[in-house]
């Protein structure tokens, strides 16, 4: 007999972003005969890396790569065939498991020992709302017994008919022979008979399972051909009521859940495309008539009663012009308040009224396929990835003319030859207007009307170790009055969004949750890195002052939220000391901090707070301090230098920020907590030493797959190029 008591079954694809809060809500240590079967359903992302990467560290996960796609109902129908537990719960990869939902689900199974576990479920909201299923009411009303069978209970029929909120007693299920089948609603054919045939059904009125309403990416909610599907779904629940003539009680009751659920598919106009809707409603009328039972009363509600009419009669003319008439009077709100928003933002775009005519004016204008639009830390100048584009963008698209928008007195550090214009002129109202194409590492204000036909390029400009976009709101903090939904209609505007490895892709998947395209490429910024010359790097030297023989020492902490003023986390002055003149100390205060004079003596800490480009620092340098900025992982990419981690406040970091891994479990170098471990890790050679190497390899390896001194390019002859890219190694 196995040892097996739960094989949670989990379908893999395409939730990378998701799928670590899956498993770790899954792998609950305290359940050790659990199993955990996951099938990589050939998922396109960093899904398969992730589920490896877990079963090296879990030994009750076990990962099965298929070769090809199979989809939702077969990979379900593969991971039962491998499950040794005596019940099985199917699991999707993007969803989770509440708090405690493991152990209340063991203890509710050993309890009971039902053929079918049933447990409720909320809904979490990508805005951060979290709703108990409306029906929750159900569970509870009248008072149930720890165990019954459908026909004392039949209202179950009308709980959420999905294979997630079930645990199912595997024996029964493989004798019953039903599987998943393929195509949409796959579930349904597998839930409504095992309840119909189930001699002992168990609720948990628990909220179990957190089902995830994602803004996009959702099966269900593509609108295609493929919902037709629905109609062979319950064909095979009719089918079974017919082998299972002790099921016929259930008739009217499932006749009445067939047509509901059809009604909500032709409904939902994200579904069933214009063209299709009248031959889907034939087929509802069809399934009416062929499976409507003789004793079946037509519904209370005068409305559904007259759509069940002509439903009978295939009127879709009629069903169409009354759901048309309703459609019209709710679009025609919509229209008006979304006239109103574009005209408030485009009048607000310049400041002054003949700017913001003028503004309006140019948007009547055709655009120019032949101009793009640069900027990068909100109008700050000429910098980051942004800066590596367009000088990559010159060389292999020279027709596309760049143009750079900066605030003003940012334009005098512009570069000699780099066309700008100031933010907030007339010719920065004209360039908004009229360009095709627009490139920045944060977003652009909310002023200007994205036109049908512009390409917007987000490159961001960090690794994020710290929590981004929808991920913050957990952390309130770092978050202060962020208001999230403003965030992602900013993010809806981008077309191409620039991950630097699979951490990014992760992260900007769940915390930028739109339609953009993953450009999984590799930072352009660090392409510089890549190329950098011992030359080069002998020149910047001698510029920044660095005397022959000296080791720089590149300092870079990050901002705090919890801190209103730059301080820099150690005595710099008594660090310099300690270290001795074969040292100087490079401090780079973060850009949200204004350059000042801090009284620091000039022959052993240079303060480049204030000089144009950090790339030239880290090539000038001999090793890296930071804390949790993400330069750790472009210095990274300089294979011969060290990083050094000072996180004296880690916890409190954590706790307020928010981090995407353990940095204190996978540092990229010598981990420090104290002034005198930092001090320790130079004057010992630790930061050089083998270990620290190792450590420093494998972050490499990690975080700086893609950054081979081509990031730029790929971006360049994918955007403005229209060239398809090959698919990155994981």
């Amino acid at each position: 007999m196995s040892s097996v008591f739960l094989s949670v079954i989990v379908p893999v694809h395409g939730v990378q972003g998701y799928l670590r809060q899956c498993l770790d809500s899954i792998l609950y240590p305290g359940c050790p005969d659990l199993e955990v079967i996951a099938i990589d359903d050939k998922s396109p992302d960093g899904c398969g890396a992730i589920l490896d990467e877990y079963a090296l560290r879990d030994p009750r996960l076990r990962v099965v790569h298929l070769e090809q796609n199979v989809g939702l109902g077969e990979a379900r129908n593969v991971g039962l065939s491998l499950a040794t537990g005596e019940y099985v719960w199917f699991f999707d990869s993007d969803d989770y498991a509440a708090d405690g939902a493991m152990s209340s689900v063991y203890d509710r199974l050993h309890e009971t020992r039902p053929d079918v576990l049933i447990f409720d479920y909320a809904r979490s909201y990508w805005h951060g709302k979290v709703q108990r299923s409306v029906i929750n009411k159900l569970f509870r009303e009248p008072p149930a017994p720890e165990v019954f069978a459908l026909k004392d209970r039949a209202s179950v029929l009308q709980l959420m008919m999905t294979a997630w909120n079930k645990a199912i007693r595997r024996d029964f299920l493989v004798d019953l022979g039903i599987k998943f089948s393929g195509g949409y609603y796959e579930d349904i054919n597998v839930t409504y008979p095992i309840l119909m045939a189930a001699d002992k059904l168990s609720l948990l009125d628990e909220v179990v399972y957190i089902y995830r309403q994602r803004r996009r990416g959702a099966i269900t909610r593509t609108g295609g051909k493929k919902h037709f599907d629905a109609f062979a779904q319950y064909e095979r629940i009719f089918a079974f009521m017919d082998r299972h003539p002790e099921t016929d009680q259930y008739r009217p009751l499932m006749f009445d859940r067939t047509i509901w659920h059809l009604l909500i598919i032709l409904g939902r106009g994200d579904r069933v495309l214009p063209e299709d809707r009248a031959k889907f409603f034939a087929g509802m009328s069809k399934i009416y008539k062929t499976y409507r039972p003789k004793a079946h009363v037509l519904p209370e509600d005068a409305q559904l009663a007259a759509k069940y009419k002509l439903i009978e009669k295939n009127n879709y003319r009629a069903f169409a012009t009354s759901k048309r008439l309703n459609e019209q009077r709710l679009a025609a709100k919509q229209r008006l308040r979304k006239t109103k928003r574009q005209a408030r933002r485009a009048i607000n775009f310049a400041k002054g009224k003949a700017k913001g005519v003028y503004y309006r004016i140019q948007l009547r204008m055709p655009l120019d396929p032949n101009l793009a639009v640069y900027a990068a830390y909100w109008y700050r100048g000429y910098a980051c990835n942004p800066a590596a584009i367009y000088e990559k963008q010159k060389e292999l698209a020279p027709q596309i003319k760049g143009v750079w928008v900066v605030r003003k007195g940012s334009h005098k550090e512009m570069p000699e030859g780099v066309p700008y214009v100031v933010a907030g002129s007339r010719a920065h109202s004209r360039l908004m207007a009229r360009a095709k194409y627009f490139v920045n590492n944060v977003n652009f204000t909310d002023d200007p009307v994205k036109r049908k036909g512009q390409v917007h390029v987000m490159t961001q400009h960090g690794t994020p170790l710290k929590k981004m976009g929808l991920d913050q709101m957990d952390f309130p903090v770092s978050a202060g009055d962020m208001d999230f939904r403003e965030l992602i209609m900013r993010a809806d505007r981008w077309d191409y969004l620039v991950s630097s490895n699979l951490l990014s892709s992760e992260a900007w998947d769940r915390g930028f949750p739109c339609s953009y395209e993953m450009l999984e490429v590799g930072y352009p910024r660090n392409d510089r890195l890549v190329r950098a010359t011992e030359a080069e790097r002998t020149r910047l030297r001698a510029e920044l002052g660095i005397k022959p023989g000296v080791k720089a020492i590149l300092y870079t902490p990050t901002h705090r939220d919890y801190m209103k003023r730059f301080a820099p986390q150690f005595d710099l002055v008594e660090f310099a000391k300690t270290l001795g003149p074969d040292y100087v100390l490079l401090l780079r205060a973060h850009y949200f901090y204004k350059p000042k004079k801090r009284g620091l003596p000039e022959d052993r800490i240079i303060d480049v707070s204030g000089y144009p480009t950090v790339e030239d620092l880290m090539i000038a340098s001999d090793a890296l301090i930071t804390d949790y900025s993400s330069i750790m992982f472009d210095y990274a990419v300089l294979e011969d230098r060290p990083i050094v981690i000072y996180a004296n406040d880690w916890d409190t970091y954590k706790r307020t920020r928010g981090v995407n891994f353990d940095l204190s479990q996978q540092p990229p170098g010598v981990f420090a907590q104290t002034p005198e471990e930092l001090t320790d890790a130079f004057l010992t050679g630790a930061a050089w030493g083998g270990s620290a190497a190792k450590d420093r390899v494998e972050f490499r390896a990690r975080y700086c797959p893609w950054d081979n001194g081509s990031a730029a390019e790929r971006v360049v002859r994918r955007v403005y190029l229209g060239q398809q890219l090959p698919k990155p190694v994981r």
